[in-house]
């Protein structure tokens, strides 16, 4: 399946099949999630939820397990033999045919990977004993296409959402929009009707089969800084009735953006907050992994009121928790997209540039790893195991945001505008931090992270010291941590 609305139909589908038990397991990939950006937890989970749903699969997952004690390490192919397709191969017979749902494959981060999936989910059309159907959605690119036209004409079926009838699907949104909005004209003593026909009319027109333009714009009249009629307004003042679906929804977004992030304020206020802006969002659009507020700001080096007061404005496309310790995420990849294309973000006071970005964050990442200690959690002893650590010592001595830049610190320096300065910065760590940093990768669970970014990071810096000629004297050996010459 393709288009846009794939992950509310998949999710709607999810819970549908869960009423009817007929759920297997379900995996929603989210680019900048850390556990579901990636294929390395797919297997394992979809096993997992299988093992629950299907209990008579349960024995032969657990032999897997305990036959393979590293199996959760191997690689995907691996993991779908020994803990999905032997295990049901092996199963008694079930009269009952059981869905697993596979939400937005194209988030996963590897094309190499999400084109494995595909090949290994074709081997679940040879199953007898028990029947098994995927549900998986995707946008329709290029190497998601490759991957299905590898597979056999019977091993799928495509279902391509903006091939649907534009009625149906304007049907759908003009319900869509006056469920959502007749609550607002009791709460508010609107008039009768409100909305009328003619404003729901101009509202589906604008929406162009977007579901995603329905429900941003929903959220705006509903959380919106004025009341809901002001609100209405100013979506259909916005933009003209010419442009296309993608121009409506970026006429939304910078209408949503002015109002709500600016208002009416003074120029002086408007720069303040629009930089404001940039830092808060322009680093959740950019950053590996969502976090709660409280460590966004913490990250960042600012103040959690500044953080808070931005993210509050923003409740119609940033979900927000009331609950602190949930994650701060972009409720559509659209928005990602907008704020980082220029052609698309019109008002320059809300563009983000991408590897400015990455190299703010790098350089927060780096001042906050090179306060790491030795033994930063007081350990009683040499050779500690892991799990005889308690979970809150680490997060107290290594909070999320340390965490998150022991790990992510040379992605964004991957990603920025590589300057002589940042890696005379990294040299200087590497000579002074480098083994509490790997201290503190063990602690957190990402030492098998961090001997990756030490290849990749040696590989670079070989690169990096002919294009800067930094290292001209001496170089830093990353496996022994000597200074040797070049």
């Amino acid at each position: 399946m393709a288009g846009t609305g794939k992950s509310t139909i998949s999710r709607t589908i999810a819970l549908e099949l869960a009423e009817k038990k007929r759920l297997a397991a379900s995996f929603f990939f989210t680019r900048g999630k850390k556990d579901v950006s990636h294929s390395g937890m797919f297997f394992t989970t979809i096993a997992a939820q299988l093992a629950i749903s299907l209990p008579v699969l349960r024995a032969s997952i657990s032999d897997a397990i305990d036959n393979n004690a590293h199996i959760f390490k191997q690689g995907p192919r691996e993991q779908w033999n020994q803990l999905i397709l032997n295990p049901l191969k092996n199963a008694p017979t079930q009269s009952i045919q059981l869905v697993v749902v596979i939400d937005a494959l194209d988030e996963c981060d590897s094309m190499e990977d999400i084109q494995l999936i595909l090949q290994l989910l074709e081997e679940a059309k040879d199953l007898a004993a028990v029947r098994i159907k995927i549900f998986l959605t995707s946008r329709p690119e290029v190497h998601i296409f490759d991957g299905f036209r590898q597979l056999s004409g019977e091993a799928y079926q495509d279902f391509i959402l903006h091939h649907i009838s534009l009625d149906t699907v304007n049907r759908d949104i003009s319900t869509f929009f006056v469920r959502g909005l007749s609550p607002l004209k009791a709460k508010y003593g609107l008039g009768t009707p409100w909305p009328d026909e003619r404003i729901i009319e101009q509202l589906v027109e604008k929406a162009a089969g977007l579901f995603i333009y329905a429900a941003t714009t929903l959220r705006f009249i509903r959380d919106g800084i004025n009341g809901p009629e002001e609100q209405l307004s100013l979506v259909l003042t916005a933009t003209k009735s010419s442009l296309s679906a993608t121009e409506h929804l970026d006429g939304v977004y910078t209408t949503l953006l002015q109002h709500s992030v600016l208002g009416k304020r003074g120029y002086q206020e408007c720069e303040q907050l629009a930089e404001w802006f940039k830092q808060v969002v322009g680093s959740i659009v950019v950053m590996f992994n969502m976090m709660p507020a409280r460590n966004l700001a913490q990250l960042l080096q600012i103040s959690f009121s500044m953080v808070s007061r931005t993210l509050n404005s923003l409740r119609s496309v940033l979900h927000v928790p009331e609950n602190e310790s949930q994650p701060v995420r972009l409720f559509h990849l659209s928005f990602h997209d907008f704020l980082l294309d220029s052609q698309r973000c019109s008002d320059s006071r809300f563009q983000i540039d991408e590897k400015e970005r990455h190299t703010s964050l790098f350089r927060r990442c780096m001042e906050h790893i090179s306060q790491l200690q030795e033994n930063i959690c007081d350990l009683w002893g040499p050779g500690v195991l892991i799990t005889e650590i308690p979970d809150d010592t680490i997060q107290k001595s290594i909070p999320p945001h340390v965490q998150y830049a022991c790990r992510y610190w040379l992605d964004h320096w991957r990603l920025g505008n590589l300057v002589e300065e940042d890696i005379k910065t990294i040299r200087q760590f590497l000579e002074q931090h480098f083994l509490h940093w790997l201290e503190g990768l063990s602690l957190i669970r990402e030492v098998s992270n961090g001997a990756h970014m030490i290849i990749a990071l040696e590989e670079i810096l070989s690169v990096s010291c002919n294009a800067y000629l930094v290292y001209r004297e001496n170089s830093i050996d990353l496996k022994t941590g000597t200074i040797g010459e070049l």
